[in-house]
């Protein structure tokens, strides 16, 4: 599975997802000019480059990753007014300086709880079962992956009020 514990950046599919707003990052800022993510227009990166499905008929165990992963760093820079994720690096150190905001607008923030909504409610794929939820509850850490699902989700609500 590529995982070491039950959050979305605490895996290989985690790394994937912050190498593709890196890489969204450079394609799209200059080095030193200060900026703002909108999760809109990453989520429509992440579906270009096939890291997010297009439609909730897209089901897979990697875009459900994706956006899991998405949602935690969006709620780390809500949290803590930046971007970190595992040992820091030199663009980690850069993003500190020049991200200035992380904003969501309620059509990217509905289309990221409907992804945790389908997951937590084990929406299955057209082999009968959701390969994220078959995965995990074949794990050690189902019950946590689950506790943290269902808190991204929580979360996600309290946005879109």
């Amino acid at each position: 599975m590529g995982a070491w514990r039950y959050k979305a950046l605490e895996s290989d599919d985690g790394f994937d997802t912050i190498n593709y707003i890196e890489d969204y990052i450079e394609d799209n800022y200059s080095s030193s000019d200060k900026f703002q993510l909108d999760l809109g227009k990453l989520i429509q990166r992440l579906q270009d480059i096939g890291a997010l499905g297009k439609s909730f008929d897209d089901i897979d165990f990697y875009y459900d990753n994706t956006a899991m992963a998405l949602v935690e760093l969006f709620f780390i820079f809500k949290d803590d007014g930046y971007l970190h994720y595992g040992n820091g690096n030199e663009i980690q150190e850069g993003l500190k300086l020049r991200l200035t905001e992380f904003k969501g607008d309620k059509l990217a923030l509905g289309f990221l709880l409907r992804y945790m909504q389908d997951m937590i409610n084990e929406v299955p794929d057209e082999d009968g079962e959701r390969e994220s939820v078959e995965l995990w509850r074949d794990s050690n850490c189902f019950e946590e992956w689950k506790e943290h699902l269902n808190m991204l989700a929580k979360r996600l609500e309290q946005e879109l009020k």
